[in-house]
């Protein structure tokens, strides 16, 4: 004995609207990911190279005090005898020092603007991570929306993709438009 199911919807309009929904939400998802990706690599560059350069700010401090504290040292323990050779010691210390005054607030400099460049890169980073949220929650309450043929579960799911879409392309375009209630919610 066979059974036949009929899966026939009463409205097939609402189901075309959410598989056109799914499938424009998807899409602008697939290329959003992609672009997130690129991002992310560029945050983890600017955060490496922030790294080293803070690392080199630190040593080149560092070096800075060391040449300081032994060109007092050899003007404090010097005799008549050694003079001379103090003298030029002292000499290429002073050069030394000289060097690492006018390399510290280049390095400063350095470090900040990578610093700066990862927090600029974040936000773009959590435009796209709230996108793809929003645009997943979308789907899923279109899928619903044809499972119970609900018009308004399809309204609240273009407003959630239209949200999400709106943040997809603010990070696109670089805006500076950040949602924070969404990020400290979710961060």
């Amino acid at each position: 004995m066979e059974v036949e199911v009929s899966a026939e919807a009463k409205d097939k309009r609402l189901n075309r609207m959410v598989a056109i929904t799914v499938v424009i939400l998807s899409v602008f998802t697939g290329v959003c990911n992609i672009k997130d990706g690129n991002l992310v690599q560029a945050m983890q560059q600017a955060q490496s190279d922030s790294v080293d350069s803070w690392n080199e700010y630190q040593a080149t401090k560092t070096k800075l005090h060391i040449a300081q504290t032994a060109r007092e040292q050899i003007a404090v323990f010097v005799n008549g005898e050694r003079a001379a050779q103090a003298q030029a010691v002292e000499h290429k210390l002073d050069g030394e020092i000289a060097k690492y005054q006018g390399e510290i607030p280049k390095l400063l400099r350095q470090a900040k603007g990578y610093s700066d460049q990862y927090d600029a890169l974040n936000v773009h980073d959590d435009q796209f991570d709230a996108s793809e949220a929003l645009i997943s929650t979308a789907i899923s309450l279109a899928a619903v929306a044809a499972l119970c043929e609900s018009a308004w579960l399809l309204s609240a799911s273009w407003i959630f993709g239209a949200f999400g879409m709106f943040l997809g392309v603010c990070g696109f375009a670089r805006w500076a438009f950040h949602p924070d209630i969404l990020s400290n919610f979710l961060g």
